[in-house]
């Protein structure tokens, strides 16, 4: 159970093929599962990067979930990565708008940030909170 992560950002999106595309593309996630509704919408659709793992979705249709987040802002998720510069690098090369170039922080982790199509900030670093050493 120790490699099953017990947190999962769940972020929906007017255009969630497009976000997949992006995570996959320039972020370098792989895709676990995607379903699709009779309407072309992603109903559910679940991204991993490392032992973390994303949720999506399209901002559409009905229940509890789509109405609590149907005014949701932007949200921001942060990654560990081994190299943070070869992954800035292909999110660069991706067209993804970088709003942090690779910096040293002075909590010894080295960070970049940058924005999705959706206005969504993902932050990629080496520091691992709760890891040890």
């Amino acid at each position: 159970m120790a490699d099953v992560p017990s947190i999962y950002p769940t972020i929906l999106f007017d255009d969630a093929k497009a976000a997949i595309r992006t995570l996959k593309e320039a972020f370098g996630f792989t895709e676990v599962s995607v379903y699709e509704g009779e309407d072309g919408g992603i109903l559910h659709a679940e991204l991993a990067l490392g032992n973390g793992m994303v949720m999506l979705g399209s901002r559409r249709g009905s229940g509890i979930f789509a109405e609590a987040m149907a005014g949701a802002g932007p949200a921001g998720v942060y990654v560990v990565v081994p190299d943070v510069d070869a992954h800035h690098a292909r999110a660069r090369e991706a067209g993804v708008e970088i709003l942090m170039p690779p910096t040293d922080q002075d909590y010894g982790s080295r960070d970049y940030m940058a924005r999705d199509a959706e206005g969504n900030v993902w932050s990629f670093g080496t520091y691992a909170p709760g890891a040890s050493g």
